[in-house]
């Protein structure tokens, strides 16, 4: 690490074997684990909290105070798991007092100039492809893939293996497990491949699309739909987590997708 060209802030701890480029900046209180690479032109920003086996690429900038006009200079923290990936250009702001922190789960992927701002919270094994943009407030589950330009609105939740695709608007809220397209947003499937390349077995899927079918093709609300598939459809974690999803959705859940005449 030893790097005359970075300025490094005596009071960052730094671990011993992470590879720092030159003309790279970091700021007083950054921790940043083992194995980690920063690469060159990266500024890393006060109350950043990086894992071991890092990768951050040229231009990226991490911690940075937020884009809220509310922020009063408070002490909140950007915090990112291991093994995450950030390539050039990426910007992720930190927390304000709603959640005092931004968070990046461990195994991540976020491709170049993507933006996460503050007090967004995301999962781990998350793929953002380039240019995806999350407002601030937003809460992401395990194994979500955004395709790139997809932009996701403040407030709004994405369950668990969920995959969003390329150039999407999310206003509305994306229950686990789906395929979410087209304009406005809809479910257009399940998220099939997905699930079978993370181990899911065919009678799984089957469930789970048996439980969206009841909740976007047979014409009920979305209270009818959710009593429906607890009256009639077996008590899993799957279907328990979809029922609980909905119930907590803050902003409501995205609609079907219905042809136009």
């Amino acid at each position: 690490m030893n790097q005359p060209l970075a300025y490094v802030h005596p009071g960052a701890k730094i671990a011993k074997n992470v590879v720092i480029e030159p003309f790279t900046t970091i700021y007083s209180n950054v921790t940043i684990g083992e194995g980690t690479w920063i690469g060159s032109n990266v500024t890393i920003m006060e109350g950043a909290r990086i894992g071991k086996n890092c990768n951050i690429f040229p231009g990226s900038v991490i911690s940075a105070v937020p884009q809220d006009l509310k922020y009063n200079d408070e002490d909140t923290l950007t915090i990112i798991g291991d093994n995450v990936t950030i390539r050039e250009c990426v910007t992720i702001n930190r927390g304000t007092t709603d959640k005092m922190k931004t968070v990046i789960g461990n195994n991540c992927l976020i491709m170049a100039y993507c933006h996460i701002a503050h007090d967004c919270i995301v999962g781990d094994n998350c793929i953002f492809s380039n240019n995806s943009t999350l407002a601030g407030h937003i809460s992401v589950g395990d194994y979500v893939v955004l395709a790139g330009m997809t932009a996701v609105h403040q407030f709004c939740s994405i369950g668990n293996h969920a995959f969003v695709t390329g150039g999407s608007l999310v206003r509305k809220d994306v229950p686990p497990f789906v395929k979410a397209a087209r304009e406005p947003l809809s479910y257009v499937g399940i998220n099939s491949v997905g699930l079978r390349r993370r181990g899911f077995s065919t009678e799984k899927i089957r469930e789970i699309q048996d439980i969206y079918r009841i909740l976007y093709q047979k014409n009920y609300n979305n209270t009818q739909a959710s009593d429906l598939i607890e009256a009639e459809m077996e008590a899993t974690p799957e279907r328990d987590e979809i029922l609980q999803f909905i119930k907590n959705s803050h902003r409501g859940i995205m609609k079907g997708y219905f042809k136009s005449n």
